[in-house]
């Protein structure tokens, strides 16, 4: 059986190309709601909406285990979800925990009571429905005390990566880094909660300068499933070639996706 990736548009590609790195033996399945994206501006009720529908999708294509490779999904819809019931023998899991679980220094499926930790000041940049949700700090709360964590909804910044204006991406990130650094100016850590910003990560590095420490999801995320794939071996399936699914466009979103990723990725219409 595969694992299937679901994401609002492009950016969940970053996280797939890092699972199929790290897992090159999964079965994958893409799929991206391209014809409904970006998540990242509509309200709560109907990311919670899209979302659930496409994730029983990937449930019905045989898909056991989905992972939201979108941060807004997993904001707005993962626990809502979970909330609601998981059909027996299926899983859906987000992208915050693995990154939280990292800047907190715990083990993956660590439950012990939230504790100090060595970070104090976290900058969070991610989209406007993200910041909105409060979603990291809810779940950051679970883990950790003490925490200060200054969040920037980064506009703009999305649609300038999937148009491919690079240059309007990277000055957008500096614009919003300094409007960061206004409210909080020293932080430790910054937490790049979209998984369009890895191909922006050295950018917002060097706006944040080398002393933050900045971390980025698709590594992280990969980690996480390999962590949790060696104890259910039973999902991984047998290393067959990605499939990819839009709600798009096919031959629009394979060509933004090639772009994407510097490399052909050849999408389906579902």
């Amino acid at each position: 059986m595969a694992v299937g990736v679901f994401d609002s548009g492009l950016g969940g590609l970053t996280v797939l190309a890092a699972l199929q790195e790290r897992l090159p033996q999964v079965d994958f399945i893409y799929l991206g709601d391209n014809a409904h994206t970006p998540y990242g501006v509509r309200d709560a009720d109907d990311i919670h909406h899209l979302t659930r529908g496409h994730v029983r999708t990937l449930w019905d294509m045989g898909c056991d285990l989905v992972i939201l490779a979108c941060n807004t999904a997993s904001a707005a819809a993962l626990r809502r979800m979970q909330e609601e019931g998981v059909p027996a023998g299926k899983r859906v899991l987000g992208v915050f925990v693995p990154l939280i679980e990292a800047l907190t220094e715990r083990q993956w499926g660590d439950n012990s009571p939230p504790r100090e930790v060595a970070v104090r000041n976290v900058a969070l940049f991610a989209t406007p429905a993200t910041v909105a949700s409060r979603a990291f700090q809810r779940e950051l709360a679970f883990r950790a005390i003490g925490v200060d964590v200054e969040a920037q909804a980064c506009g703009g910044v999305v649609d300038a990566i999937e148009e491919g204006d690079m240059i309007l991406a990277e000055a957008l990130v500096r614009s919003h880094v300094e409007a960061l650094l206004r409210k909080m100016p020293h932080p430790e850590a910054a937490v790049l909660g979209c998984t369009h910003y890895p191909l922006l990560e050295d950018v917002f590095q060097a706006a944040l300068g080398p002393q933050v420490t900045v971390y980025s999801q698709p590594r992280l995320v990969a980690e996480s499933l390999a962590d949790y794939l060696a104890r259910h071996p039973d999902i991984a399936g047998e290393g067959v070639p990605a499939r990819y699914l839009t709600t798009g466009d096919a031959r629009r979103v394979s060509d933004r996706a090639t772009r994407f990723l510097r490399r052909q990725t050849q999408f389906e219409h579902i």
